[in-house]
């Protein structure tokens, strides 16, 4: 019994830690560009975007996509790639998400939030 638990007890410590869904990553892409757009003197951080995608164990090319499926929805096509169904679905709610709590706490207030909650991704500009 006691030898079934610790083979138990190594598989679980042997299996790969499971990688965050895209929808986080999205919506945290998402906030990053929209608090450049929102709020004055902010910048992305891109090369720390694409290097927390490998880290959250994403594919190559993730930043780009959600950068380029986020460009299209927010210029109605104008700019961007369409992403695939899931991808534009997800962008969709991270964009309502985003929106309703810029209406919630106020622009200023979720600029100074999203400077705390993005270190790292967003920064001030020269």
């Amino acid at each position: 019994m006691r030898y079934g638990l610790f083979i138990v007890g190594l598989m679980v410590l042997a299996a790969p830690a499971q990688a965050e869904p895209r929808s986080v990553y999205v919506a945290m892409v998402l906030q990053a560009f929209a608090a450049k757009v929102e709020c004055p003197g902010m910048d992305v951080a891109y090369q720390d975007l694409v290097q927390k995608a490998k880290e959250m164990q994403l594919p190559d090319e993730t930043t780009e996509k959600v950068r380029k499926a986020i460009a299209y929805m927010h210029t109605g096509g104008k700019m961007g790639e369409r992403g695939d169904a899931e991808l534009m679905s997800e962008v969709a709610v991270a964009t309502k998400s985003t929106d309703l709590d810029q209406r919630r706490l106020g622009l200023s207030t979720w600029c100074e939030t999203q400077k705390a909650k993005l270190a790292g991704f967003v920064r001030t500009k020269n």
